[in-house]
């Protein structure tokens, strides 16, 4: 099959397996050629591994400090007619890669907010890994099914208290224009809670704990997002936002539970905006990435996904000379190269330039387009797209 990108709203339907395998290969290489000292992790679940932040955070601990790591994904494998999904790939192409180097690598394609998927990766960590060390919380889904109760809740993307108009960017487009957003009543917000706040991390946590399968000094952490003033109104003070506050709610649980037997820690993590599926769902977020890459790239501070983990766990939950840098609610800081004064300064400048017209002068739109397609394994160098491939990867 000759594979092409078809694009459907904010996600591409089609992925490309050696696209996704360079993709992951290059992510692999910038590991490799950095200088990491000290002990990290050595046994390491990875709940969300097979795109993003979750993705990063595998190869940064397989290929930076050669831990073993399962990972917990809900991707769609390929048939001899229809690609799989991104995740499949980059998945299939991780453990490939951990196999060469002789590294324990074993993915589970589960409901991660199941009970059954809890007791078959605590039934995997037995068998193969003894106990775990860092467990990455890194899951972004728009529902979720209460394991308990069987009751499915659904997110919104809404402001709350009143209403909220900003400017958005139709990414097939490149159409500017404004959008108003009504706020959530509060069984929305709670539904939106239940499905991106720190439930079922508790529920992770409780369940691996009661199962005896967590090490001394175990760390786990959760990704979040907060941003500044401009996506303030949509993301942190809006449903997104409560969810958040959920996950400093968790944490503080989570921490409680594990000190006192483990002496073992839960931080929520918080970096920088990039272009993933789930942010290109975002009103808002796909205009205000376009900006702030352009800035930070003529800054020469843009940082992706890798680079970003690279120094979440090398220079802030594993650094061997210092501690973590936190913030007033705890939470480790890798986001403070977007949240520099003069970063957000220049950005909400040409926020308020920008137009239709000027889109493609004064932001980074090209490159907002080329990473969404990388996510899907397409416009990577050196792949040949024309060629026939196996789309079952």
């Amino acid at each position: 099959m000759i594979i092409k990108p078809k694009v459907r709203g904010f996600i591409c339907t089609t992925a490309h397996p050696l696209g996704c395998a360079t993709n992951v290969s290059e992510q692999i290489h910038y590991v490799q050629q950095q200088d990491i000292s000290g002990d990290g992790p050595k046994n390491v679940l990875i709940l969300g591994c097979s795109t993003g932040y979750g993705l990063a955070s595998r190869i940064v601990s397989a290929f930076g400090y050669g831990a073993a790591t399962l990972g917990v994904m809900f991707e769609k494998p390929g048939t001899e007619k229809r690609t799989a999904s991104a995740g499949y790939y980059n998945t299939l192409a991780f453990e490939a890669a951990a196999s060469e180097k002789g590294l324990y690598a074993r993915s589970l394609n589960l409901d991660a907010f199941s009970d059954e998927a809890k007791t078959e990766v605590i039934d995997a960590i037995k068998a193969d890994m003894g106990k775990i060390d860092l467990v990455v919380y890194s899951l972004a889904a728009p529902r979720r099914q209460d394991p308990k109760t069987g009751e499915v809740y659904n997110s919104v993307l809404k402001p709350v208290g009143e209403a909220v108009t900003r400017k958005t960017l139709n990414t097939d487009s490149g159409e500017v224009s404004e959008i108003t957003l009504e706020p959530a009543q509060q069984e929305e917000i709670d539904a939106t809670i239940k499905v991106m706040g720190g439930e079922d991390w508790e529920l992770w946590m409780e369940a691996l704990d009661d199962a005896g399968v967590l090490a001394d000094n175990v760390k786990t952490t959760a990704y979040t997002y907060i941003g500044k003033e401009l996506t303030w109104p949509i993301y942190g003070h809006a449903t997104i936002g409560k969810a958040k506050e959920d996950l400093d709610r968790a944490a503080q649980a989570i921490t409680a539970r594990l000190s006192s037997q483990y002496g073992g820690e839960a931080r929520v993590s918080v970096l920088k905006a990039l272009v993933t599926q789930a942010s290109s769902a975002i009103p808002v977020m796909p205009l205000y990435i376009s900006l702030l890459y352009r800035v930070m790239k003529e800054q020469g501070t843009h940082e992706g996904a890798i680079e970003q983990i690279y120094r979440l766990l090398v220079e802030e939950l594993y650094n061997p000379n210092r501690e973590p840098v936190l913030d007033e609610a705890g939470r480790v800081r890798v986001d403070l190269k977007e949240l520099d004064d003069s970063v957000q300064r220049r950005v909400e400048e040409l926020w308020h330039q920008v137009t239709t017209d000027n889109v493609k002068a004064i932001s980074d739109f090209e490159g907002y387009q080329e990473e969404f397609f990388k996510l899907f394994g397409f416009g990577i160098a050196g792949v040949d797209y024309e060629a026939e491939v196996d789309p079952r990867g």
